[in-house]
């Protein structure tokens, strides 16, 4: 219950946050263009609080956090006195129309730029992209890639950590073929791999299109000493503390924690023999592990956690950033992932790509709150990724989207004469129609993939 408060609260944060650059990317370039601006909302419904500012304009809070909007002057929604018809909208000149359109979006990947710039100066550790296992069977496997090895390069992109893997294998889905450099760390040498993945169902269920593949990151090994008991658990009951090494499972002598754990949920309310070493001498213990259901299973559970063995320092990467510098690596990982949504948008129309692969706001909730518990850099890159998506999403050329409004104004703009009322009308209807069906289809894949 906490986790889904906590997703819902920071999906409303993110949401909020960029509607507000969107709709302000909107409400500037207007006053600039000597528009009236009449209200400037966040969220739709009721207005729950709003103020006037001297131009007039109401800058107001509604009740549901699922948007926002810009409202201006426009004889075509309302009359306009004769003395305010210059400030109207609808009687500014076409490359004024379209550029007080195109600003939202465009405030959009501006914020991303921001985010990122942000992002990249403050810097984090992250693993680099090292492989702790493959799949057996997988492609992976079957290309030659092995435990221990480091990806370099995919695609011809360099990947310096898992993230970048994951960007850089995206725009693979619907292809033929994957290029992966990979470097052997003992000895390395740096090896080409071509990934057949014509047959491969690259669908994202997973957000790591990796471990769809088969690859496995490398994570330090956790250790056999606990680290951690849980308050009224099943571990504390039968006496377990921190610092204890569990040197023995049943019959089994110095397990590793993968056994342990593995015994564990195969013996839901029945007894474990255990042995471990506390300050120099052995005890022995016997742990009945609670029953649980997890995934529809019924599996043990103890309530504890190991010591993790510590990262080395050659398997981290620092991306962190003089402030200058920042700026052009923000530029440029914007400009990525703007060309990675259009790519993948092509790929969705031209049916390269499945519609399953659509999410709605539930998975974008649960990877709000996901990075949010990550820290305040993670949070900042989810909220680039969903900038940049919004910006690109308004720009489709659909007419009751920012991206059809500029489709009417280009046909204007070369017949020099706008498009027809009802034209524009049977657009937008047509427009709302497919955008519905596109949420439809989200929200069925989302609340599927909860199933």
């Amino acid at each position: 219950m906490l986790d889904t408060l906590w997703n819902i609260g920071s999906f409303i944060i993110a949401l909020g946050l960029l509607v507000t650059v969107h709709e302000y990317g909107h409400f500037w370039v207007a006053r600039r263009n000597g528009v009236s601006v009449k209200r400037f909302c966040i969220g739709f419904g009721k207005v729950i609080y709003s103020r006037f500012d001297k131009h007039g304009t109401e800058f107001a809070v509604a009740a549901i956090p699922l948007g926002g909007y810009v409202s201006m002057l426009d004889e075509r929604i309302a009359e306009v006195p004769e003395a305010l018809k210059s400030h109207a909208f609808n009687n500014k000149s076409v490359l004024q129309r379209m550029a007080i359109t195109f600003a939202g979006p465009a405030a959009n990947f501006i914020f991303a730029i921001v985010a990122l710039w942000l992002m990249y100066m403050l810097g984090q550790m992250q693993p680099k992209p090292i492989v702790g296992s493959v799949d057996r069977g997988s492609l992976f496997e079957q290309a030659g890639i092995a435990a221990g090895d480091e990806i370099v390069e995919v695609n011809g992109q360099p990947t310096p950590d898992w993230n970048s893997v994951n960007l850089a294998m995206a725009p693979s889905i619907g292809d033929e073929t994957m290029s992966v450099e990979t470097v052997n760390r003992d000895t390395k040498r740096r090896t080409s791999h071509i990934i057949d993945i014509k047959a491969h169902d690259l669908d994202q269920h997973d957000q790591h299109l990796f471990k769809t593949l088969g690859l496995r990151p490398f994570h330090p090994q956790m250790t056999v000493t606990v680290a951690d008991v849980t308050s009224g658990s099943a571990a504390q009951s039968a006496g377990l503390q921190a610092g204890d090494v569990i040197v023995k499972l049943n019959d089994t002598q110095k397990p590793s924690w993968r056994e342990f754990v593995s015994v564990v949920e195969q013996s839901p309310n029945m007894p474990v023999l255990l042995e471990v070493e506390r300050a120099g001498t052995r005890q022995s213990l016997e742990l009945i592990p609670q029953a649980t259901e997890r995934e529809g299973k019924r599996v043990g559970f103890a309530g504890v956690a190991p010591v993790v063995a510590k990262w080395r320092q050659e398997d981290l990467v620092n991306i962190q950033y003089g402030p200058v510098e920042a700026i052009g690596k923000g530029v440029e990982k914007t400009y990525e992932l703007v060309k990675l949504s259009f790519v993948m948008l092509g790929k969705l129309i031209t049916a390269e790509v499945s519609v399953r692969n659509l999410s709605g706001p539930i998975s974008i909730a649960q990877g709000a709150g996901q990075s949010a518990d990550l820290g305040f850099v993670e949070f900042l890159w989810f909220l680039a990724l969903i900038s940049v998506n919004l910006g690109v999403i308004n720009l489709l050329p659909l007419p009751i989207l920012d991206g059809g409004h500029l489709f009417y104004y280009t046909i204007e703009l070369i017949r020099g004469k706008s498009v027809s009322e009802r034209v524009q009308q049977i657009g937008f209807f047509f427009g709302a129609v497919v955008l519905l069906m596109l949420m439809s289809i989200a929200l069925i894949n989302d609340i599927t993939r909860l199933s």
